[in-house]
Order: C-alpha cells, then structure tokens, then sequence
C-alpha cells in the first residue's frame, strides 16, 4: 500500500529524520545491520532509507507506482519499478537475508504464491498487513452493514487497491498449510503500540489493528 509522504529530494542524509512509522520501525529492528535487503511494495522508500543509513544494509527497492520509484530514486535508493505478482521470479534463489512485504500483501493477487516467492529469494520474510478481523471490523460489517473504512483502511471499498483482505487466523493458517515456520509475530493496536498477544491466539485477532511476522522456510 502506498502511502504519500514528504520527500526532499537529493537532500544530505543528515537532514533525515530517524524516526519513522511504528510499524516500520518495529520491522526495522528485526534486521540485522550489514545484510541484504529486499523492500518489496517500498513506497517511498521510508523504511529502505532508514535500514540504509541505521543499520548500512546492502537494500534493494521494488515499488510499483511511478511517484514512488522517482521519490526513492531521488533519495540515492536502488529501487526499480515492479510487481510483486510477476516480478520476484527474476530474482535468483537466496539473493536477499530478508525480503520484506509491508502492508502489501492484501493487494496482490496471488498472496500464497507471492509469499512462496518471498522465502524463495529471502532466507527470512518479513509480512505485514491490516487485520481484518480486528473488532472494529467485526463491528461495522455486524451493525452498520459497510465494509470497514478507519485510519488502518483509509479507502472506500469501490477504490481501494486491497483485494484479498485476511485475518491473523487466515494468515497463520496459510503459513501451516505451506510448511512455513513463524520466527516472530505481533500484532499492534490502533495506536500503533505493540501488543503481547501470540499469533495464534483469538484475542491477537480480535485485537490486533496490523499485524507483523518474521517467517522462514
């Protein structure tokens, strides 16, 4: 998902800010320092210019839009145009110590066989993604009758890019049924603070607004 923010281009790394959005942040820090990165769907390039200059990680960038592509190629940022449904297969085996999809993984259409791809080029994923069954979703479709619209899905249904909305439960279940083994997950509230619920468990489905995995084969 692509999410506008402000960009000076070709301005020196001392002007960046180090402090970004929480749920990047808390991907950030699963990132080891000096490894290969992939930020797939990277937007801006928020998150892949933070690892570089925190952590001097060897980042890569594959983003769709074209505004995003010229804001992280501005930036100095290694990042080419692309689509996670059809472009990861030029990726050899192994390229990557991390390949991450944030907040992503909804608007592609085969999410199973991208996530396969994810772990094919990374020696770990990194997913996030919105929680559907978050209460308040449960709540506008059981007494309003309407698809969810709130700060985590901004969009009215007739135009969001999101198409294959899932549950922590539904994502977890994809996970067991494809073999893949779930490293670390958490799930955050609607104010974005981490919350210490397991993945496996209803209320980290019920009360997670996003939630975020670390994955290996």
């Amino acid at each position: 998902m692509n999410n506008p923010h402000t960009n000076t281009a070709n301005a020196p790394s001392a002007v960046h800010s180090d402090r970004i959005r929480v749920d990047l942040q808390l991907i950030a820090d699963m990132v080891e320092p000096g490894t290969r990165v992939l930020d797939i769907g990277c937007s801006d390039g928020e998150l892949l210019g933070y690892l570089t200059r925190t952590k001097n990680v060897d980042g890569r960038g594959l983003e769709l839009s074209n505004e995003g592509v010229r804001n992280c190629v501005a930036q100095g940022l290694p990042v080419m145009q692309g689509d996670a449904d059809r472009d990861l297969g030029d990726y050899p085996d192994g390229a990557f110590d991390y390949a991450i999809l944030s907040q992503t993984l909804q608007a592609t259409n085969r999410p199973k066989e991208v996530l396969a791809e994810l772990l094919r080029i990374g020696n770990k994923a990194i997913v996030s993604f919105p929680n559907f069954g978050h209460w308040r979703a449960r709540f506008d479709l059981m007494f309003h009758g309407r698809m969810p619209q709130n700060p985590n899905l901004p969009i009215m249904w007739y135009e969001t890019p999101n198409i294959h909305f899932c549950t922590v439960r539904d994502f977890v279940t994809m996970c067991d049924d494809m073999g893949v083994k779930i490293e670390r997950s958490m799930v955050l509230n609607e104010s974005g603070s981490k919350v210490s619920l397991d993945s496996h468990s209803r209320f980290a489905n019920f009360f997670g607004n996003q939630a975020l995995f670390m994955l290996s084969k």
